[in-house]
């Protein structure tokens, strides 16, 4: 799959793209990139869908955006802006990973069915969150927050361990590779870690974005039951935070990097939720 660009709100998006139909946007999360993708996709292509997986703003080779805007109507406003610059219609379908996964809950009615996985709704999230097991999980997000985030992040080893915490026993070495191509330098490092302080306010919101619709469409909802970032008891209490028809489901042998850990399983997940192009 050869990377391509278009221009979306403001910014320089690169994606990759397989197929022809109606739009598959499948939007990857932290330390990732889009080559998070590579087993979904063509079997998106296969049933009739144009699978598209950006590099999500400040993830080369998409740019920093000028605004470094990081919070999550920011987030939401690309996706939205990307739906529509690539023509997308009332087929189109969302898939979210990460930090990918928020902007599935905030896009209104423009996507026929979405998927999100390995990051709740945020108020499913609040229950859990502050139990000391997961502050330990989290540690990054606080150690983000800080003048050392991005030197500690650039620390030879940090984002391997991540990794290897979130999906114990997967072997993440390609990943990796393409993940430190894409943050290796300075500027992208810091625009990955500008989402985590948007999320707890240590950066003020931009106001440039408008504010996110919530989605009204059903979402099926994936979590790694060996998940090392989230617990996978969040699970339990999702269903509740989304729109009605919604699904939640746990993976077994699966951890953060679901999809790539188990591909043909989710990979199926996936497809009987979203149904065929159409």
């Amino acid at each position: 799959m050869e990377i391509r660009t278009i221009h979306a709100n403001g910014v320089e998006f690169a994606y990759l793209a397989v197929g022809e139909g109606p739009l598959a946007l499948c939007l990857h999360g932290f330390p990732d990139t889009a080559h998070t993708w590579r087993h979904l996709m063509p079997a998106l292509a296969e049933r009739g869908y144009r699978a598209v997986a950006p590099f999500m703003r400040g993830y080369a080779p998409t740019e920093v955006p000028a605004d470094a805007a990081y919070e999550g109507a920011a987030l939401a406003a690309d996706v939205a802006a990307l739906h529509e610059e690539l023509g997308g219609d009332d087929g189109a379908v969302v898939v979210g990973h990460d930090w990918g996964a928020f902007p599935v809950y905030n896009l209104g009615g423009r996507f026929r069915r979405s998927v999100a996985m390995a990051a709740p709704p945020l108020g499913a999230m609040l229950g859990s969150f502050f139990t000391y097991e997961q502050l330990k999980r989290s540690f990054y997000v606080f150690l983000f927050q800080t003048e050392l985030a991005e030197t500690a992040a650039a620390t030879p080893g940090f984002l391997e361990g991540l990794w290897r915490d979130w999906s114990p026993g997967y072997d993440a070495g390609r990943d990796l590779e393409f993940v430190h191509r894409s943050l290796g330098r300075p500027a992208n490092l810091a625009a990955a870690i500008g989402y985590y302080r948007a999320m707890l306010g240590t950066t003020p919101p931009s106001g440039r974005h408008p504010e996110p619709e919530p989605t009204t469409g059903p979402i099926l909802y994936l979590h790694g039951k060996q998940d090392g970032c989230l617990d996978a008891g969040l699970v339990k209490a999702v269903p509740e935070r989304l729109p009605a028809g919604s699904r939640a489901a746990a993976v077994d042998g699966a951890g953060h990097f679901l999809h790539l850990e188990r591909p043909e399983e989710v990979n199926r997940l996936i497809l009987d939720w979203l149904g065929p192009a159409c």
